[in-house]
């Protein structure tokens, strides 16, 4: 994502929704939304949303398994940093969980 130009990526989990901030204009793309009308946010699970990111990184889910996980943990936006190597994900009341990511040298 850095080297297309995305400087951050945000994503509304319920409404599964990516804003993609780049150096050539910002982004959105529209998912299929988790929740419609009004529905009641889960609680922040940290331990919930870090088996969903360990499976993902495992490549034991798919895309939207994982986005329903991070619901499921309680996770209602996460906010992708490319410049710092770092995805904080939040709950409704505030609570946070960030995982930090190496460099990767591409061939």
């Amino acid at each position: 994502m850095r080297q297309a130009g995305v400087t951050r990526c945000r994503m509304a989990v319920p409404a599964n929704a990516f804003l993609y901030l780049t150096e050539h204009g910002d982004v959105v793309v529209q998912g299929e939304p988790l929740v419609t009308g009004f529905a009641l946010a889960p609680q922040f699970d940290e331990a919930a949303l870090i088996a969903a990111l360990r499976a993902d990184q495992a490549g034991e889910t798919t895309f939207p398994e994982f986005v329903r996980g991070c619901w499921d943990a309680g996770i209602v936006w996460y906010d992708v940093d490319t410049a710092a190597r770092t995805c904080t994900y939040y709950g409704a009341g505030g609570d946070s969980y960030t995982e930090n990511y190496p460099t990767v040298t591409l061939p």
